[in-house]
Formats: C-alpha cells, structure tokens, sequence
C-alpha cells in the first residue's frame, strides 16, 4: 500500500489503479444506496475516483484510503442529491387501477446481485433491499448519508464527522433523526436467508403461479400488508385485493398471453426477467424486470422496472425464442 501510494503520488496512474481497485466495488453500492440509481452511482464513482487522482499530492495520510475516498464519494453524491432534476415518468403503457398511494422515488433501479461480494457484512441483503433504498431517498441528503455510513458501514461517529465537516453531536442527531423516520415503530420482518429452502420454495411457487398467470395463487404467496411498486411510475399498491385488481388488469394477464419468467438476483433478493408473447408474435418480448422482497414465509414487495434500461446490467437478453 505505501509503495503504491508513493508511486501513484509521483504521477503513476498503474499505481493509483492498484491503490483503489480494491475500494471500486463497495463505493458502487454505497454511492447506489445513496443515490437509488445504478447509473448515477457509476457515474460518482468515476468522478470520485477522478477527484482523488487530482487531489493526491495533498493527501496527508491522516486517514485510510479507503475513508478518504469514503468521505469523497459521500460528499458527491450529497450534491448530486441536491442538484439532481429528476425526469418525469413516460405515460403509462395502459390503463391502472387507482393506487394506494403516489410514490416520489421515480429514479429508482434495480442492483445485481452479480455486483455485490456477498462476504462483506456492509453488504448484507437487507441493506440494498428495495424497500431500504426506496426509504433511504426519502430522507433528507445529510441523514441518509449518515445513516449509511454508521450503520451500513459501521464508522465510527468521529470518522462520520470527519468526513462531512461537521461534529460528533450533529452526527448523533442526524442518526436518530433518520432511525426513527425510517423504522418508525414497525418492526421489520427478516427475509429468509440467501439460498435457503424457504426462499427457494418460495421463489419457485412465485415463478410457477406467475408463469401460469394464476392471479389468486399469486396473490396467496404475498404478506397481509405487501406491496407493489412500479419505477418510474409513482402509481404504488398495497394489499392483498388491491394488487389483485392491478394484475387482472396487466395486458399479459389480461388478455392471457404466455409468459415465460428468466431468473435472476437484485437486491440481495430473487429477481425475474419477464418475457410475453403477444397476439402476432412469434417471439416472448422483455416486458420487465420482477424484483421479490421476501418476508418471513411470504413475498412483503414486487417492484417492476421497464427492461430497456435494466436488462442490460443483468445480462438478460430483450428476446427469446418461442
């Protein structure tokens, strides 16, 4: 590490490759569960990087390297959240039932699974889950970050305060302050665990009734108060019937066309790449990317995302063969 860190002062940019190629990957994820976004964490993660090449002469070592580039990874997708101009949502493909609620976290993606290293607690399933990052954008820029930072990855209050210019009791604040909008008195229900048999059984019922567009025994695989969500579009169901009647009224349910489901992983969770043939085709057309939040011994979130923008990072093809 010294050596690479001398070298990569005096203009070696091999040496700076090495120096933060080990760091690469989890500032991906915490710039994404900062930012909701895949693409625009990819993008911070370049400019972080691009940042600390420029400004490594003035490096004084009073911290790791992986902290420094923690604090600036941090500070630029703070800013990002305040100047970000979020694009309005395309119209609907068809007609929707009314929605339980109006949701406001449109920019909302999907993670691979792929892009995670499932060793590193900072990383744990319910930490990139689709409900935390959904919740974390709801926050206010300054809480989120140090609700990630203390308890995602676990720094310590004076690290934390170190890294956004602030002090030890404004930290304290801000994480209480975030703790209890985000869990509020709910207590959370614990998904199965990653590759266990119930998530299996789980996720094989969920692909086998969908598959059959079998709305009822979908609906019988989902928590009392499960939800169903759809980015970029703010239209969110909650609830047994009401998911119900939005489903019935899904052209591919609707209108029983067949449908093939392509496993997957985003999220820390069991993923499905959707695929329908329409009356005149010959081929299953992508229609989306099915994302499962597991709860207990039943599915607590469907989140739907359009495939154009989220197949590729998955490497699910637009088309298959009849």
């Amino acid at each position: 590490m010294t050596e690479a860190l001398t070298a990569a002062r005096g203009g070696d940019e091999l040496a700076f490759a090495q120096l933060t190629a080990p760091y690469r990957g989890e500032l991906r994820v915490h710039c994404y569960r900062l930012l909701g976004s895949l693409h625009d964490a990819e993008d911070v993660v370049q400019e972080t990087l691009l940042a600390a090449w420029r400004a490594l002469p003035e490096f004084e070592e009073r911290s790791s390297v992986r902290t420094w580039l923690y604090r600036i990874a941090t500070n630029r997708c703070s800013n990002a959240r305040r100047d970000a101009s979020r694009r309005p949502p395309p119209p609907l493909p068809f007609e929707v039932p009314e929605p339980t609620r109006a949701g406001d976290v449109g920019w909302l993606e999907p993670f691979p699974d792929s892009l995670l290293d499932p060793e590193k607690s900072y990383q744990a399933m319910e930490s990139v889950g689709v409900a935390f990052i959904s919740a974390l954008q709801r926050l206010p820029p300054r809480q989120t970050a140090v609700l990630v930072l203390r308890d995602a990855l676990e720094f310590s209050g004076s690290e934390v305060a170190d890294m956004l210019g602030t002090t030890t009791t404004a930290v304290k604040a801000a994480l209480q302050r975030a703790r209890a909008t985000l869990h509020g008195d709910a207590e959370p229900v614990d998904p199965p665990g990653r590759g266990s048999d119930t998530e299996r059984e789980l996720t094989r019922r969920f692909a086998a009734a969908y598959s059959a567009r079998d709305v009822d025994a979908v609906v019988a695989l989902l928590t009392d108060d499960a939800w169903l969500t759809m980015p970029p579009w703010p239209h969110e169901y909650q609830g047994r019937a009401v998911i119900a009647e939005f489903l019935r009224g899904v052209p591919a349910f609707r209108d029983r066309n067949p449908l093939r489901l392509m496993g997957t992983r985003a999220n820390g969770g069991p993923a499905f790449g959707v695929y329908a043939r329409l009356a005149g085709d010959s081929d299953f057309r992508a229609t989306g990317l099915l994302v499962l939040g597991l709860a207990g011994e039943g599915v607590g979130m469907l989140t739907h995302f359009p495939p154009a923008e989220v197949f590729p990072h998955f490497d699910l093809p637009m088309t298959l063969d009849a």
